[in-house]
């Protein structure tokens, strides 16, 4: 997949585009993305996915993102979009009149466009769908999804991760939620009781469950496994900062700089605190069977 941060910047050619933020790239997000790509077959030129970096409630309300850039562009190539343009959202491009991006917009010389029927834009929301068909008069406007009644929103899915709740998570984005990062030296406390941990760094700002969970993780290098993975701050040993450790099954070997991607698949229990190392090491034996049957 192509990937532009400015319009201006893809050769001018006809497009059908697909305009938000796709922050998760969820059910709703999917539908509006089949909506883009049988619009571009039926004008027979590229899909192109305008999004936002990072996205627009990100910067201005403070939440935490589901999906990095690199998460996100990777969950577009796999539903097969031809070309993002990837924006840097700031404070400054989002006071800009209404206008300024209509103007970007037709630089894209969009055939048709596609856009969810919550989707406002410029300065104090001032743009709507109204003004979207001045630039392409084939605006095609998706209703939200809803799964069992309820809507899939981003900003649900946020509140079931801080729940624990991976399985309410992955109903609403139709795969497992998934977290990405690079392996750093820990303490190496988990080896010394028999379950020996990847320490995984994520970008500051990723949503993240709290708890321990059976999940399925891949290496930058094809590796796959089962595994179990905490998040917390470990308060059996005193930790007071956020830690990200994953137990590999069936795992022998350094994964020192390696880039790992792990699913959450099940929430097996909560963070506890326990009265010292031989009750967590038999716990972690009781959630390490847990997990390989969540996995089976």
């Amino acid at each position: 997949m192509k990937t532009y941060v400015s319009p201006d910047q893809r050769p001018d050619t006809d497009t059908v585009v697909a305009i938000g933020s796709f922050d998760g790239v969820h059910l709703g997000h999917q539908a509006l993305l089949a909506q883009l790509k049988a619009k571009a077959r039926e004008y027979r030129v590229p899909s192109v996915v305008y999004t936002f970096d990072p996205p627009t409630k990100v910067l201005m309300k403070g939440v935490e993102y589901l999906s990095t850039l690199p998460e996100k562009l990777d969950l577009l190539t796999l539903y097969g979009i031809d070309e993002t343009v990837a924006v840097p959202f700031t404070r400054e491009f989002a006071a800009r009149d209404k206008s300024a991006f209509l103007d970007d917009l037709r630089l894209l010389r969009p055939r048709a466009i596609v856009v969810g029927e919550d989707f406002y834009f410029g300065k104090a929301r001032a743009g709507s769908v109204d003004d979207l068909r001045a630039v392409a008069h084939d605006t095609v406007v998706v209703p939200i999804h809803g799964v069992s009644g309820e809507d899939i929103k981003s900003t649900r899915i946020r509140e079931y991760l801080r729940e624990g709740d991976v399985a309410g998570a992955a109903r609403l984005l139709g795969r497992p939620y998934a977290a990405q990062g690079v392996v750093v030296q820990g303490d190496q406390l988990g080896r010394t009781i028999g379950y020996p941990t990847a320490n995984l760094q994520v970008p500051d700002g990723k949503a993240l469950p709290r708890g321990v969970f059976a999940v399925r993780v891949q290496d930058d290098r094809g590796g796959s496994w089962g595994g179990m993975a905490n998040i917390g701050v470990r308060p059996t040993v005193g930790g007071e900062e956020r830690r990200f450790e994953v137990n590999l099954f069936d795992f022998t070997g350094d994964l020192y700089g390696r880039e790992l991607q792990v699913q959450f698949v099940g929430r097996l229990r909560g963070e506890q605190k326990f009265i010292g190392l031989d009750e967590l090491k038999a716990q972690l034996g009781r959630d390490a069977e847990a997990a390989r049957a969540a996995l089976d």
